[in-house]
């Protein structure tokens, strides 16, 4: 098994987290956490009538998911969280409660994004929200500790990538892998 203690899989919109967090957490006997399912009630009626959320929003709720984490990792579970995790303060919020959690960025181009988004159903964040998702992106590409994969790739295969970087990846948390 690797040596980082938990995963977080992160990105835009329809980038596929969920999926490739649970096919990730499905191949190392892993917990997946669906960030999703931890935004308070105004997050989701703010977005759902097509607002986006700003910093304070995500604040308590990436607080969290920071706590879920650090219990998964307590509990001796490897925590695999779906978050979007779009800006580094919001990724260093989810590094203040567990030392070397890595993060899986799957990087989407916008027009694939929106696309997909348009094309879920059953999910309160609407197309019409992609620009400010990608308007908030800050790449993760110069961080330790980031895997970037291809999110047009499939899943088995991003997923499948992920776990060779995540078994080789030491505790220092080197970012030493892309997903192309």
């Amino acid at each position: 098994m690797g040596k980082i203690p938990a995963i977080v899989v992160m990105g835009v919109s329809g980038c596929g987290k969920s999926s490739v967090g649970q096919a990730i957490a499905d191949e190392i006997h892993g917990e997946l956490i669906e960030g999703d399912a931890y935004h308070p009630p105004e997050n989701i009626r703010k977005m759902s009538e097509g607002h986006p959320l700003d910093d304070s929003d995500r604040q308590g709720w990436l607080e969290r998911l920071a706590d879920l984490l650090a219990e998964g990792v307590a509990g001796e579970k490897v925590p695999v969280l779906a978050c979007s995790a779009l800006k580094k303060s919001y990724r260093d919020i989810l590094r203040s409660k567990v030392s070397g959690v890595a993060f899986v960025f799957l990087d989407l181009p916008h027009d694939v994004a929106k696309d997909r988004v348009a094309n879920r159903p059953g999910h309160f964040m609407p197309a019409s929200l992609i620009d400010s998702q990608f308007d908030t992106l800050e790449r993760p590409d110069a961080e330790a500790g980031v895997f970037v994969a291809d999110a047009t790739l499939p899943i088995s295969t991003i997923a499948e990538n992920a776990v060779s970087w995540w078994m080789t990846s030491g505790s220092d948390n080197e970012k030493d892998g892309e997903g192309r």
